[in-house]
């Protein structure tokens, strides 16, 4: 039997954190292809930001499976995502306990063929890295979002000093890791511009992927209408985190020029309680928070277009995951984003919609009347984002991406040991 991998990430099912979707599925493909795997995780939290029910009263719990084992560790969550300090000692305390339990994942004396682990938080970086050194093995650093870019574009950390240390843990992560996987060619450039040109080969780009078995395409006239006060009108929807890097008060400007549309946050995060005070005398602007997996298809079904808005600067730090969502349910998308750069690129392959400047609130409306007052132009493109998908984004040729890289890896490990 082949040596087991090890993965270290922030969340995994039942956890509902997108980078959760994405590292469960992969782990699963890794399965099917006969691995064994390890998983280093959070206790469930993401979805209030507190320990799910049925899951408090312990640091940390181990369950053995079929394939391998997932030990979760507390997360130390805490309420607020604005208080940076008390984020920052949580990741850092979630980072230090999950290292430890990773030491043992598997059985401290069983070499892993690598260990994975996911950034954002960036502290698993070096958590993977120094876990990897101390058994024997490569690490493999998976870039999920580029931290602190983001951060520091939206306002969110304006501290220099924390600028910098953020900056240093990022560059040492980076030349440390064996293999660096980012999800675009624009991350790609972004890491590798950090890097000295020495370091500049480990970085691979593996997209994301779409379960396309799962998300399917659905009658628009949805139960979550009902639910949501929505009859047979046109719907706007943005579904996934309600953050400041999403400018949605563009949604909110297009409402108003909209009235006979409405429009749909659906989601939680920091900007929510802000956005939901500043639409109260917005008729048709509808909120709802995070609905169960199992209703994400019925959700996007909803919409008859969906946006994907991420404020300038942040297209080529950040891939939207839920673009190949969208895609997947044959919706068409209005993306306001730096031209460009990834999400650009998938919908004028694809056709499945079109891409606006960031932070440009006529644009955006414009886009969206266009595409609302064209039922025939969006089931169109919906049609063409779905054929995409099938075709370009698999989980199965994604988890592979990785086993290949994960393999040239173990060559280069033999390799060296040869030199030596």
């Amino acid at each position: 039997m082949s040596r087991p991998i090890v993965v270290l990430c922030p969340h995994f099912a039942p956890d509902t954190a997108p980078t959760g979707d994405v590292i469960t599925r992969i782990v699963q493909e890794f399965v099917a292809a006969g691995q064994r795997v390890h998983v280093v995780t959070s206790l469930p939290w993401y979805k209030s930001h507190a320990i799910d029910a049925g899951w408090t009263g312990r640091l940390a719990r181990r369950e053995k499976t079929a394939w391998g084992s997932i030990t979760r560790v507390h997360p130390f969550p805490g309420k607020s995502k604005s208080n940076l300090l008390r984020r920052a000692i949580g990741f850092g305390a979630f980072s230090l306990i999950a290292g430890i339990f990773t030491l043992f994942a598997g059985g401290i004396h069983r070499r892993p063929s690598a260990i994975i682990s996911m950034s954002p938080p960036l502290t698993l970086g070096l958590t993977g890295w120094l876990a990897s050194r101390i058994r024997r093995c490569p690490s493999v650093f998976n870039i999920q979002d580029v931290f602190p870019d983001a951060a520091i574009e939206t306002g969110a950390i304006t501290n220099t000093r924390i600028i910098a240390m953020s900056r240093w843990l990022e560059r040492v992560s980076y030349h440390r890791s064996d293999a660096v996987v980012v999800l675009s060619e624009d991350l790609r450039t972004n890491v590798c511009a950090k890097m000295l040109p020495r370091y500049q080969h480990k970085v691979h780009v593996i997209t994301n992927f779409v379960d396309s078995d799962r998300i399917t395409p659905q009658d628009r006239m949805t139960a979550y209408r009902q639910e949501l006060g929505i009859g047979a009108e046109p719907v706007v929807m943005y579904a996934g985190n309600v953050g400041y890097s999403q400018s949605l008060t563009m949604m909110l400007f297009a409402a108003q020029k909209m009235p006979d549309v409405v429009f749909v946050i659906n989601g939680d995060g920091s900007a929510r309680t802000e956005l939901e005070h500043d639409a109260a005398g917005l008729p048709n602007m509808r909120f709802s928070g995070y609905q169960p997996a199992e209703r994400v298809p019925e959700v996007l079904a909803t919409g008859d277009v969906h946006v994907v808005p991420l404020r300038a600067g942040l297209g080529a730090v950040s891939v939207p995951s839920k673009t190949y969502s969208i895609l997947a349910a044959a919706r068409p998308v209005v993306a306001a984003i730096d031209p460009g750069t990834e999400v650009t690129r998938i919908l004028s392959d694809s056709g499945a919609g079109v891409c606006v400047n960031p932070d440009d609130p006529e644009a955006f409306a414009d886009a969206l009347r266009a595409m609302v007052n064209s039922p025939n132009m969006g089931k169109d493109a919906g049609l063409k984002g779905r054929q995409w998908v099938e075709s370009h984004v698999s989980p199965a040729r994604v988890a592979h991406a990785y086993l290949d890289v994960i393999a040239s890896l173990g060559v280069q490990q033999v390799a060296s040991i040869l030199r030596g």
